[in-house]
């Protein structure tokens, strides 16, 4: 994340070197750059842009949750959201111009609950097209529904029923409103989950238990990334690591706090739950959390009774 995500100091040759040092390792790069404030000079400044271009990352998200207005985000209006777009992706798009570049991130939502919510960010779009063609390029014929955006999920996708499925909900109100065929794999060209998390606390999860959490987590992992495949969507999980914040932890990585691996059941010792994995070189048994991701993106299937493994 740029500095303008609130922590840092990713900008200059720092941010240029950093991104280098990522591309040496074969990593490719989401870069986040967030508005910084809600209007005027500090939203519109130039220079961040061009810092962030010259950085040569592989796709770029500018702005992050920009209809939401809490303690940690600047709610921006779509006039000036245009603005801040605009901006940002041709700096970008001047020395990359085929670079993906994402018009911010959709604060989560529950695709049932919150079907109002879903058509009040639909609705910041078709605002956000009008100030573009009106204001900032006056008569022009752009269309959000060309571009891509970043989407955040955050709920237990999987727990404690397999039919509870909020990514697949998301992924399917936002398919409609591109005009693409869910089935077709075009969704993947308009979304990107920017961040993928379960959720432990204000979802129906009993925080205090720790076998609710736990087994959440890992059924909620197993669900995002099945449906992710399933219809070709790009997805960034929302963070490696276990972290705390304010005081609180927060056992959502695939890693603990320290960087080491998790069991898949976070709750038990290593070991405690294997899963047989059927891979195409042969079975693989896997115990961590991070090993089971990397089995299932490498096209490896689950054994037929995990979730008896995992719920026991």
């Amino acid at each position: 994340a740029y500095p303008t995500c609130g922590w840092g100091n990713l900008h200059g040759s720092v941010l240029k070197s950093a991104v280098e040092q990522y591309h040496a390792r074969g990593m490719h790069v989401l870069l986040l750059i967030c508005q910084a404030g809600r209007s005027g000079p500090r939203l519109l400044n130039t220079q961040q842009f061009n810092d962030v271009a010259q950085s040569y990352p592989d796709a770029v998200q500018c702005g992050n949750e920009q209809m939401k207005q809490n303690a940690l985000t600047s709610y921006v209006t779509p006039d000036d959201f245009a603005r801040f777009y605009d901006l940002c992706s041709r700096a970008v798009h001047a020395l990359q111009p085929h670079a993906p570049v994402l018009m911010g991130a959709l604060d989560p939502q529950v695709s049932g609950a919150d079907g109002g919510m879903l058509a009040y960010q639909a609705s910041y779009l078709d605002q956000m097209q009008s100030a573009m063609n009106s204001v900032v390029h006056p008569g022009g014929h752009w269309s959000w529904r060309s571009q891509a955006i970043g989407l955040i999920d955050s709920w237990h996708n999987g727990y404690p029923s397999q039919d509870i499925n909020n990514l697949y909900g998301l992924y399917s109100f936002w398919a409609q409103q591109f005009g693409v065929d869910l089935n077709s794999g075009a969704l993947g060209k308009h979304v990107w989950v920017v961040e993928g998390t379960g959720c432990f606390k204000g979802c129906g999860i009993d925080a205090s238990s720790s076998y609710q959490v736990a087994v959440s987590h890992i059924l909620t992992l197993i669900s995002d990334v099945q449906t992710t495949k399933r219809y070709g969507v790009p997805f960034f999980f929302f963070s490696n690591r276990d972290f705390i914040q304010s005081g609180v932890y927060w056992p959502i990585g695939i890693l603990d706090v320290n960087g080491h691996a998790k069991p898949i059941r976070q709750d038990l010792s290593m070991g405690a739950r294997t899963l047989v994995m059927g891979c195409p070189s042969g079975q693989v048994n896997v115990a961590n959390q991070e090993q089971l991701l990397a089995t299932m993106y490498r096209g490896c299937s689950l054994p037929g009774n995990y979730l008896g493994v995992l719920t026991s």
